[in-house]
């Protein structure tokens, strides 16, 4: 039997399809939808090459960098737009500045779950590096995981 090789997955569409950063194939949240009801709870391994979500007690404090440098960018680049689509310019007698503030945070409050998803996905991607060759090197357990101080907080 003739067993094809698996396609190669790009970072870009694994990280935004919140895949597994080993394998890229697996899921990384129990739920595919950003707006349910407890969105961001992860496996605790990857469901298809076992690899760890949590790689360390307390591992996903450094998301909250990457979610503020993500919220940032949108609001620059939604900024830019309005700069160019608009041309809101700086006096005291204009005033079309707010109507961007209040479009662009009611947006980001939007975006919020979406963005802490891809959040956690590219944090643990940094760390986790990836393996087209995944079935035929086994797991190495990580040193820093005490299973006793999982979820003490």
């Amino acid at each position: 039997m003739n067993i094809a090789p698996m396609p190669k997955r790009f970072y870009l569409t694994s990280i935004l399809a919140n895949r597994c950063p080993r394998c890229r194939e697996g899921k990384i949240f129990k739920t595919d939808k950003a707006y349910k009801k407890n969105n961001v709870l992860m496996h605790e391994h990857c469901p298809v090459c076992g690899q760890p979500t949590e790689i360390e007690v307390g591992f996903y404090y450094g998301t909250g960098y990457v979610s503020y440098a993500l919220s940032i960018a949108f609001l620059a680049t939604t900024f830019v737009a309005w700069k160019v689509l608009i041309g809101v310019t700086f006096s005291i007698d204009d005033n079309r500045i707010f109507y961007w503030m209040v479009i662009a945070f009611s947006l980001l409050l939007m975006m919020q779950p979406l963005i802490m998803r891809l959040s956690r996905t590219l944090w643990l991607s940094w760390f986790v590096s990836y393996d087209p060759n995944w079935k035929n090197h086994p797991f190495e357990k990580p040193e820093r995981i005490v299973p006793e101080q999982m979820n003490n907080w």
